[in-house]
């Protein structure tokens, strides 16, 4: 009797251990070829992504991405008071605020900061007007490889190459717009004046801080963060592509 109880025990002892492998094998057989196709899905993705349309696509709608970014950055600050009235408005430069603190206490010049703010910021939004052809040409530098590590890349990562591959030359070809800008609002003589007054004072050391310089700094870094923040809403705003290839390229990342 112990020994049928014992056969029988062992029977069902051997039926679970068969079970048991076959289980495991059945799992191990599935992940198996659950992996195999995601790893083909994912290769599928990939040669999407890397093929030549694919490619061209992502830059395309990169390059559209960044023109629509710029356009709409360039006409909000070169409208009147878009500088002024923003939170990129250009401030005093530390340099000058010495001069200006002290000549404002000379009769005739109690209003010099104000005016020198809103002379600064005019000529700001005069040199604005004439920025899109400049980022137009940096961007039609872009090239495939620059576009898909954007397009994956950081939620500023075109703004940021925009800035890295252009900002230098943007700076230089500002300058003498910079300095049209301050003479045809009338700063330069405005600040010449101030120097000239602050200069006179006796026992001050003489200054002459390059106003130039400061406001094309400061225009460059309200142009670069208004496009950021234009990035920022086409990457997370689907209403804000506007048009087939937008939908199309950033709906990868949705």
């Amino acid at each position: 009797m112990s020994i049928g109880v014992y056969s029988i025990t062992n029977k069902r002892n051997m039926y679970k251990i068969i079970i048991a492998i076959t289980l495991l094998f059945t799992a191990n057989f599935a992940s198996a070829q659950i992996g195999n196709l995601l790893n083909k899905a994912k290769d599928q993705v990939e040669k999407t992504v890397s093929g030549e349309s694919g490619s061209s696509t992502i830059a395309d709608g990169l390059k559209e991405a960044l023109n629509k970014g710029v356009g709409n950055a360039v006409d909000q600050l070169s409208e009147k008071d878009g500088y002024l009235k923003s939170q990129y408005k250009i401030l005093i430069p530390e340099d000058a605020q010495k001069v200006v603190s002290v000549v404002k206490k000379v009769p005739g010049f109690e209003n010099v900061e104000d005016e020198l703010i809103n002379k600064m910021n005019d000529a700001a939004e005069v040199a604005a007007k004439k920025a899109t052809p400049i980022f137009v040409d940096a961007i039609k530098q872009m090239t495939i490889k620059d576009a898909k590590n954007i397009l994956f890349g950081e939620d500023d990562a075109a703004t940021r190459y925009l800035e890295t591959s252009s900002r230098t030359k943007l700076y230089n070809e500002f300058m003498p717009i910079i300095k049209s800008s301050l003479k045809e609002v009338n700063a330069t003589a405005y600040w010449k004046t101030v120097v000239d007054a602050y200069n006179k004072i006796p026992f001050q050391k003489k200054l002459n801080p390059d106003l130039a310089d400061h406001v094309n700094q400061k225009g460059l870094d309200g142009l670069f963060g208004l496009i950021e923040k234009k990035e920022e809403g086409i990457r997370e705003d689907q209403a804000q592509r506007t048009s087939p290839l937008l939908k199309e390229v950033f709906g990868q990342l949705d």
